[in-house]
């Protein structure tokens, strides 16, 4: 078994030493510093906001000592699209402060495919039931937050840096 996972986090510059808490507040899983183990999904985030920014693609590679990360930090997994889920980044997104109780924090994006279904719901026109129909057969893209700077700082090592485009 590997001690360590790879993981990306997608961006226009090279970040060696991240920093949890600067990026948005109201995001998924609240203020912290966002990565994925999908390298598919970093790659396509990281072309995305390149091209937003008309600048280069980069994909930083990072390496997570999981194991030894959840034997200490407080964590939260979700493994599915379900209710858990979506109250949880519907709250985020609404700037409650349900993420601090967490160091660590893993589950599905709320991605173009997702977001229109959380949004119906926050408004109010659909059921949280209806909207758990709706995502049920979506396959969840990964994202790991991680919300304390020193869990950040003792468990995540800077790997390498690739540019993906120009």
């Amino acid at each position: 078994m590997k001690d360590k996972i790879e993981i990306y986090h997608a961006s226009t510059e090279t970040i060696m030493k991240p920093l949890c808490g600067i990026g948005r507040k109201n995001l998924d899983f609240g203020p912290g510093f966002y990565m994925t183990d999908v390298y598919d999904q970093a790659v396509m985030w990281a072309t995305r906001r390149a091209s937003e920014r008309q600048l280069p693609a980069i994909l930083n590679v990072y390496l997570l000592d999981r194991d030894k990360m959840f034997k200490e930090a407080r964590i939260k997994v979700f493994e599915d699209y379900d209710k858990e889920w979506l109250n949880f980044i519907v709250s985020c997104r609404k700037g409650e402060h349900v993420w601090e109780e967490y160091d660590y924090i893993e589950g599905g994006v709320a991605n173009d495919r997702v977001i229109d279904t959380v949004n119906l719901y926050i408004n109010g026109l659909i059921s949280e039931e209806g909207a758990i129909r709706r995502l049920r057969y979506l396959r969840p893209n990964n994202q790991i937050c991680i919300l304390n700077q020193d869990i950040l700082d003792r468990y995540l090592e800077f790997n390498e840096s690739i540019k993906l485009s120009d």
